[in-house]
């Protein structure tokens, strides 16, 4: 994409372009506090990447749910998640939030757990934090329709706490169909949840991110380049953090070919 729009969609993140060309320097306490005056209150879920109190152990991408689902298609893997009724978390939403996106994208972008606002809607990233992750997905060329875009689990935690290991176990037999069926070429883990289920570890955003990673998926017959980042919602409250988040974004971008 043409470096003067690029510009115009860093700017929406609260990035100055020209200081990001050459080095990871973060935006002017002045243009910070004037994003934050006006960004308000958030009420999405915060990625709080240097705490991580009691968290049960990463689940294993391996579990199989009870309908094996490994040879499904998008209908049957769609209608699947629909009726999905393997832990709790489905007596409580309002509809399962199975992921949207192109279903061929070369980038694909998994998340926590959707909120209230995507439970009632049935779409990941929706509200001020979508909208930051839209400017994010545009700087890098990759408009939101040609990315597809899932969470860990596919259906509201209570109180939009994160989603615990038995939850996620239950929901990973899909993610990894989606996986495969969609085959990206990167994949861009947002927040500390995202990224601690898909690598299997607990160490905090701050140290996953900056470099690449691979997830292999069940059989190790496919690996998948993996970048951390910051959750745009955690971005929202910490505008300082973006120049941080647009050398992630860089780094998934080597692995498309894009133009930095």
């Amino acid at each position: 994409m043409d470096h003067q729009r690029q510009g115009a969609y860093l700017r929406a993140m609260g990035i100055v372009p020209w200081r990001l060309a050459s080095s990871p320097a973060q935006t002017s306490p002045t243009d910070h506090d004037k994003l934050a005056a006006a960004a308000g209150p958030v009420n999405d879920p915060v990625d709080v990447s240097g705490v991580s109190p009691d968290i049960p152990e990463p689940a294993s991408l391996q579990q199989a749910p009870a309908n094996d689902v490994a040879g499904m298609d998008w209908h049957a893997l769609d209608q699947t998640v629909a009726g999905c009724t393997r832990c709790a978390l489905s007596q409580g939403r309002t509809q399962t939030v199975f992921g949207v996106g192109d279903r061929q994208a070369r980038l694909m972008v998994i998340g926590e757990a959707p909120g209230a606002e995507e439970d009632r809607r049935g779409e990941p990233f929706v509200g001020r934090a979508g909208g930051l992750l839209d400017n994010m997905l545009l700087a890098m060329g990759q408009p939101r329709g040609q990315v597809f875009i899932a969470n860990i689990v596919k259906c509201r935690p209570p109180g939009n706490r994160d989603p615990v290991g038995e939850e996620a176990a239950a929901c990973a037999p899909y993610l990894n169909r989606q996986i495969e069926l969609v085959a990206p070429e990167v994949i861009l883990a947002v927040g500390r949840i995202a990224a601690q289920r898909l690598l299997e570890t607990d160490e905090a955003v701050g140290r996953l991110r900056g470099r690449m990673h691979e997830l292999s998926l069940p059989g190790g017959e496919r690996r998948v380049p993996l970048v951390v980042t910051y959750h745009p919602a955690y971005l929202l409250r910490t505008p300082e953090h973006k120049a941080r988040a647009w050398e992630d974004l860089k780094l998934a971008m080597s692995v498309l070919g894009g133009a930095v």
